[in-house]
């Protein structure tokens, strides 16, 4: 899940794959904006065909808790 992550983020942001690490944090490590946050979990959800609740998602920062919350509901 996390080599997927990984390309999904990769087209948001002008990282190469193998920066992103569990810890990389969205907005200060991977250079985020709130609109590229939002517009990346869109493309999560069909990605992985989950609907990811907004206020969940106000506590992920990191990718590693990205992969914990995608994995929790994919079930």
């Amino acid at each position: 899940m996390l080599e997927k992550l990984r390309e999904v983020i990769c087209n948001y942001v002008e990282v190469e794959p193998e920066q992103i690490q569990p810890e990389s944090r969205f907005m200060e490590d991977l250079g985020f904006t709130s609109f590229d946050f939002m517009s990346m979990l869109g493309e999560l959800e069909d990605e992985f065909d989950v609907e990811i609740d907004q206020q969940e998602v106000a506590n992920i920062r990191t990718v590693q808790e990205a992969l914990d919350y995608l994995e929790k509901i994919a079930r």
